[in-house]
């Protein structure tokens, strides 16, 4: 369900439709603006664990970033590191452990907060005490 809403996929009968849209009539840009997602695997940018929470919104303030980060539970391992928010990861996160790697995604996806969060064995990496943390976090206020 997850690659049809995202278009991965496309349907072969009926459609998918966002605001009464059907999904294929979205340009791609527009397609995003309506969905975050978090899989599994998450790519992380070669840049600062900040800017890539921030990459899911880049209007954001620092505030709001840290916020984010706090719903992911990750503000807390992020804060023990040597230069914190401003920590530089190489290609891909490797510097940091799976779950870590998940929270930090997670807490780009709460940022970005769009009306359609698809979460695709997102919490895979995480042992069960964080996994129940960031169902919490994600739950409707």
């Amino acid at each position: 369900m997850a690659s049809l809403i995202a278009r991965f996929w496309d349907v072969t009968q009926g459609c998918i439709r966002i605001g009464g849209r059907d999904v294929r009539e979205l340009n791609p840009d527009g397609l995003l603006h309506y969905i975050s997602e978090v899989f599994q695997e998450n790519t992380l940018l070669a840049d600062t664990i900040y800017n890539n929470i921030k990459a899911g919104r880049d209007s954001a303030t620092e505030e709001e970033v840290i916020a984010a980060a706090k719903a992911a539970h990750c503000h807390e391992f992020i804060e023990k590191l040597p230069e914190g928010y401003h920590t530089h990861l190489s290609e891909g996160g490797n510097t940091l452990s799976g779950g870590e790697k998940q929270r930090i995604a997670i807490a780009r996806a709460i940022l970005k907060d769009a009306p359609i969060l698809l979460l695709d064995e997102s919490t895979a990496s995480l042992d069960a005490d964080n996994e129940a943390k960031i169902n919490q976090a994600l739950e409707p206020v």
